[in-house]
């Protein structure tokens, strides 16, 4: 099964808080708050995509983190990447690491596993924090109208 770690998934949905005010500075209280995470992890989160140049840091009494960058210009593969590292479904995959594999030089299957791991990629990273952040109805389109409750009959 492929799956985000809890990381990276507490990362977006805190980047998309974030984003909701872009130029706004976020501190690791209400973003705990507005996500339902704990401070502790939301701290933890901040500090890493503080350090991959997606948040920045400001001091001060109103102090916290801000976007680095437009939410347009931040993608969902930048988010897991600060958080977990290069995105890979396998070792020999990840072109930032060695390959362990033994088998590496038989293997039949490597050139799709790279394909696959290629279009992953290129679909996190054509996802941005700007597309997160927006209602749900801005892509299903407007809402229908909820239908009226029927009258009590007075039977």
């Amino acid at each position: 099964m492929l799956r985000l770690s809890r990381l990276a998934d507490y990362g977006v949905m805190v980047m998309a808080h974030a984003a909701a005010d872009p130029a706004g500075v976020h501190n690791v209280s209400d973003a705990a708050a507005a996500t339902g995470l704990p401070g502790p992890t939301v701290a933890k989160i901040m500090a890493k995509l503080g350090r991959a140049g997606l948040l920045a840091s400001q001091r001060g009494a109103h102090g916290g983190y801000r976007l680095a960058a437009a939410p347009e210009q931040i993608t969902v593969a930048s988010i897991i990447t600060a958080l977990d590292g290069p995105i890979a479904l396998t070792q020999c995959s990840d072109h930032h690491q060695p390959s362990a594999c033994d088998r590496e030089n038989l293997c039949v299957s490597r050139r799709g596993i790279n394909r696959i791991n290629t279009a992953i990629r290129s679909a996190l990273e054509g996802v941005t924090l700007a597309e997160l952040a927006r209602p749900a109805y801005d892509f299903l389109g407007p809402l229908p109208p909820r239908a009226a409750a029927p009258a009590p009959s007075n039977v």
